[in-house]
């Protein structure tokens, strides 16, 4: 019987020995499908016309490349052409989408919902990725740049009063929404397990097993050392769910499925203000009275110091922000533009090194996946320690 192991470790070596593999194939099969491709050019007379026609989809084609990210066959001399194909597979790949490509074909279409004359609900299939124009209600919309536009029923995107194209509010189910979503419901039943293994033996079974060391590891690493044994257990719920929300998306995107939440700043953002927001309502009157009125220090300075910290309280928020998104972006960019090199060359002699290398940075990316949840964790843990300590002043 296969180890649990062995078929994660075949699932791995699939995942990354699969990309040279395709591209190799690519190169190998270039001159059959150049030559096919000139036989049928020759075969038919029709060059002109089928020029002219690409021209009049291009716009079509644009749009089909950003819901899917599928592009045209490119042979390997066009190295500018596979560069692109390369550019535009990355920018799918970190792009949010209204339906969740799995791969190749394989994939399900989210819930739209948009409010504009009214509310309304309806499958992302009605735009067939993108290629389509839906229409709802006798109203018609289009996907454009990932974003839903209000149009005619030709397609043509109508203008406002002020010249700009007009958007719809847009509350739809989206990939990284459904993978929040998703992430949410899984850490609930996973974490409500590994409480019910605790009715029936304090020792851990189970998950439990793995993840006990973690929470103890949070619980006496992080919350007691920042905030205090008096106030940590307050924090201890949201220090938790953090560290495991943002860890375990981390851990998704750095699956074949083009899952990029943490790699969003409107995530990261939300995170940062959720922490900013908890921080000040924590706040006692000694956390206020060193931000706006510095005891110890002259009085003259005193106005100047609480510039500096009113300053220092919107730093704060930006930095976990940044240093999250930054982070896990250029993670994914770095692995995608070096796997994309073996596309590009379409070589053996660069798929060897090119994969070595990828799997290098795959394994930096998980350590780096962990460490941005904990130092998130961490900052968190500091600003509300900062925010419920007591000073002695005298």
């Amino acid at each position: 019987m296969i180890s649990k192991f062995t078929a994660l470790s075949a699932f791995v070596g699939f995942m990354f020995f699969s990309a040279p593999v395709a591209a190799q194939d690519h190169g190998h099969e270039d001159a059959h499908y150049e030559d096919a491709h000139q036989n049928d050019a020759h075969s038919n007379g029709a060059n002109t016309v089928e020029s002219h026609s690409s021209e009049d989809h291009h716009d079509t084609h644009d749009t089909h490349s950003e819901g899917h990210g599928h592009a045209d066959f490119v042979p390997a001399s066009d190295t500018e052409g596979r560069k692109a194909v390369v550019k535009e597979t990355v920018k799918h790949h970190l792009a949010d989408s209204y339906d969740f490509h799995i791969v190749g074909p394989v994939g399900f279409p989210l819930p739209v919902i948009l409010i504009d004359n009214g509310l309304k609900i309806f499958s992302s299939a009605k735009f067939h990725h993108g290629e389509s124009v839906a229409t709802v209600d006798g109203e018609h919309y289009k996907i454009h740049h990932s974003k839903i536009y209000k149009t005619d029923a030709e397609g043509t995107m109508l203008l406002d009063e002020a010249g700009n194209h007009i958007k719809p509010l847009d509350f739809s189910i989206t990939k990284n929404v459904f993978m929040i979503m998703f992430m949410a419901v899984f850490m609930f039943f996973l974490f409500r397990g590994v409480a019910n293994t605790y009715k029936k033996s304090l020792v851990p079974s189970k998950a439990g097993r793995f993840l006990e060391p973690l929470i103890v590891l949070i619980r006496d690493e992080i919350a007691i050392p920042n905030i205090g044994e008096k106030h940590y257990k307050r924090y201890m719920s949201f220090l938790l769910t953090i560290f495991f929300f943002i860890w375990f998306l981390n851990l998704a995107g750095m699956t074949p499925l083009g899952v990029n939440v943490t790699g969003n700043i409107a995530v990261t953002v939300s995170l940062a203000l959720m922490t900013f927001f908890i921080t000040q309502f924590s706040g006692k009157k000694d956390y206020w009275m060193h931000i706006f009125w510095m005891p110890g220090v002259p009085v003259l300075l005193r106005p100047v110091l609480a510039v500096i910290e009113l300053i220092g309280l919107v730093v704060k928020p930006f930095s976990l922000t940044i240093r999250l998104y930054a982070n896990m972006l250029a993670g994914h960019v770095v692995i995608m533009s070096i796997l994309g090199l073996i596309y590009i060359f379409a070589s053996y002699t660069a798929a060897v090194p090119f994969t070595g290398l990828t799997l290098f940075l795959y394994v930096l990316e998980l350590l780096v996946a962990a460490l941005q949840a904990y130092i998130f964790t961490m900052l968190a843990s500091l600003y509300f320690g900062a925010a419920v300590e007591e000073h002695d002043h005298h």
